[in-house]
């Protein structure tokens, strides 16, 4: 491992009794020999990383790692717990616990030799050894790869033994050293010559794709764990990782070859669609690490019955349904995600050239002739005319985007021609923004139904392109108008008329829902809900009254979390990190512009303490909107739209409360603690920020 690792980088007796505690404890050797600038900031880092997902795996491993601009040079930090630290592994506690930190800019050389230590840890010799031996200089050769694991293995005392913790990795990477006469093939990207064993039968032949967030650790443990349990079940496993070094795509004819694929990833794979039209299995990158034989036993399962998967358009928000281990509930939420993800640029554009139009051409511009019919280049009307029939004609894709991706989330690109059918009956039908989502959901079952079908391997070619959009088309189409579309639209006439009804207490309480539902998560599924419900009422050429003050109710509550920490950390400094202090700076854009995910970084450091207190405050300002009785006809914009706000002073007013009332809560509930706040969370991606900005969708780098 060249440098990466030395004897001052190793404790053998590591005492921290939390994950927290560990990295701390590694982190602070890597500060003293200047590898790491700044202690918290690397630490925060490491925690969002956490937070993305459990770096605990099955054998008593924690990998505990992240890219940060506060690293010098790829550095390695190894730890030894004789009590076992919680790294969120199913099979319990950790031993042994390893810091990778890579510079944000780290070359392809080092993360080479960083892979490769992750493909070491399925060695059931490599880690029995970490286990065994005494001495950590001797420790840091063989974790660089100085000293074999049989010569570490020796210097330990008579009489040492694996600990308990080493019986699952055993398990899982027992064949790592088995006979490579299976035919198994371990290199990626290279084509291989099969070898077709003593009976001269080929073997079954997969290939997988593996990756992870950070593409350091997780990717390559994962190919290594699917290549061991290939050569134990005697067949091919060909793995492409697809890491933070860059990756070899397969050669297209191993692809060809192969009878199955396996798709480990938390991240969407690169040129997906190579595999299309192959039995698939689509899991998690855990899930490769941990169940290997499992998913290549499903795999053959799939093939045996000739299910085969269409492929997906690279690069989208949801790439799977989902884990097998997922539970419908979750798979749901997935699937309502992709369709609300892709409409929200429709509403963010559509809405604001209406409110454009509005500004420009007046309040009955909505009543003006086709600019078709009539366009004069020198009259501000037309200009408002034509921005705002711009907008209502993106606003008329809301209900078939809506649908069309929520049926692609499930069942990938054949959903898209029902699922756009069905939208566009939901639409003409009257259904709205609720048949939208049952043609989604149908559409999406209907193909899913379809492709479990046996179907020759002659006509297989032609099934995504002909046969799955037809006869989907023709089942969603005849749902849609002769079952279900007229009590959905009923249901959605009564909705809106139930709203229009809404005044006094009743509106109000609706506000401080709707504020609480804002401020519960900041841009994740719960805020996703109400910011779709305010959306989906506005989505029309002529809005309600009641709709528009929903609209207003939601875009305020969703500015007062992070005002309100850029306030806190402005008028009471002391009680935050600098790394908070410096993102309290950007806050204040962030929630000027109505972007909820501004207070991400301080919910994560704090959350006890954050999440309520905005909750409050966006409850205060929700309420108050709709007693002013406050409108806004743009569903995005923050303080940039209000002259187009119904009662705009006091609309600000309504605002400046809740910052007032969270900044409050969050001074009072800092000001408590007994100790000066750690700030392991702070500034948390950043980047992930930045991503969300256009779409309000929550990521997971």
């Amino acid at each position: 491992m060249s440098e990466m690792i030395t004897a001052d980088l190793v404790d053998l007796d590591l005492s921290a009794e939390t994950k927290e505690a560990a990295a701390r404890a590694l982190a602070e050797r890597m500060v003293t020999l200047g590898r790491v600038t700044d202690l918290e900031g690397f630490l925060a880092d490491v925690a969002a990383r956490e937070a993305q997902m459990p770096t605990g795996l099955d054998g008593g491993i924690g990998i505990p790692h992240c890219r940060s601009e506060h690293v010098t040079e790829p550095t390695l930090g190894f730890g030894r717990s004789a009590a076992g630290i919680d790294f969120g592994a199913p099979d319990g506690p950790a031993d042994l616990i390893f810091l990778i930190a890579a510079p944000a800019g780290a070359d392809d050389a080092h993360l080479t030799i960083l892979s490769s230590l992750a493909r070491q840890l399925m060695n059931a010799e490599f880690t029995s050894a970490l286990r065994a031996v005494d001495d950590a200089a001797a420790a840091a050769a063989l974790i660089r790869g100085d000293e074999s694991p049989a010569a570490a293995a020796s210097t330990a005392p008579e009489g040492t033994e694996p600990t308990e913790g080493s019986k699952d990795s055993v398990a899982v990477s027992a064949a790592a050293s088995a006979d490579t006469a299976t035919g198994t093939t371990t290199d990626t990207g290279d084509t291989a010559t099969p070898d077709t064993g003593a009976s001269g039968e080929r073997p079954f032949r997969i290939v997988a794709v593996t990756s992870c967030p950070t593409g350091i650790a997780h990717t390559y443990m994962a190919a290594e764990s699917l290549e061991n349990a290939g050569r134990e079940a005697g067949i091919e496993v060909v793995v492409e990782t697809q890491g933070s070094a860059g990756f070899t795509r397969l050669d297209p004819a191993v692809i060809a070859a192969a009878d199955g694929v396996i798709f480990a990833h938390d991240v969407p794979v690169r040129d997906k669609d190579r595999f299309a039209g192959k039995p698939t299995v689509d899991v998690g990158v855990k899930a490769g690490i941990n169940k290997p034989a499992e998913l290549i036993t499903e795999v053959r399962g799939k093939a045996a019955r000739g299910e085969v998967s269409a492929g997906s358009a690279p690069g989208t928000p949801v790439e799977r349904s989902g884990d097998s281990a997922e539970g419908y509930g979750t798979k749901l939420r997935k699937w309502l995600m992709s369709g609300v993800s892709y409409m929200v640029p429709f509403v963010a554009a559509g809405g604001l050239l209406i409110a454009l139009g509005f500004a420009i051409g007046g309040w009955t511009v909505n009543k003006a002739p086709s600019v078709m019919d009539h366009f004069v280049w020198t009259q501000t009307d037309s200009w408002g005319a034509l921005l705002f029939q711009i907008g209502g004609v993106a606003f008329n894709f809301l209900v078939p985007v809506l649908a069309g991706y929520i049926a692609y989330g499930m069942a990938d690109r054949p959903g898209l021609v029902p699922g756009f059918v069905g939208g566009a009956i939901a639409l003409n039908i009257n259904a709205g923004f609720l048949g939208g989502l049952a043609a989604g959901l149908i559409a999406g079952g209907v193909v899913i139904g379809i492709q479990k079908v046996k179907i020759p391997a002659a006509l297989r070619g032609i099934m995504p392109v002909v046969v799955i959009p037809l006869i989907s088309a023709a089942i969603v189409g005849f749902l849609m108008f002769v079952v279900i579309g007229k009590p959905i639209a009923s249901a959605q006439k009564g909705m809106t008329d139930w709203l229009n009804g809404l005044t006094g207490t009743n509106a109000v309480l609706l506000g401080a829902l709707l504020g609480l539902m804002m401020c519960f998560d900041l841009g994740g599924p719960v805020n996703k809900v109400a910011y779709t419900f305010a959306t989906a009422g506005i989505a029309v050429a002529s809005p309600s009254d009641s709709a528009m003050k929903i609209m207003a109710a939601v875009m305020a509550a969703g500015m007062v979390p992070p005002l309100a920490m850029a306030l806190a950390t402005t008028v009471r400094g002391k009680l935050f990190t600098q790394t908070e202090r410096e993102n309290g700076k950007a806050a204040w854009v962030l929630g000027a512009s109505f972007i909820s995910e501004g207070a991400i970084p301080f919910a994560a450091a704090d959350p006890l303490r954050v999440i309520p207190s905005a909750m409050v405050g966006g409850a205060v300002t929700g309420s108050l909107s709709m007693a002013f009785g406050a409108t806004l006809r743009a569903p995005h914009g923050g303080i940039f739209v209000v002259p187009l706000i119904g009662n705009p002073f006091l609309y600000l007013i309504a605002i400046a409360a809740g910052v007032c009332v969270t900044t409050a809560l969050v001074v009072v509930l800092k000001g408590m603690r007994k100790q000066a706040p750690e700030g392991t969370g702070a500034g948390v991606a950043d980047t992930a920020i930045a991503a969300k900005v256009d779409s309000k969708e929550p990521v997971a780098a």
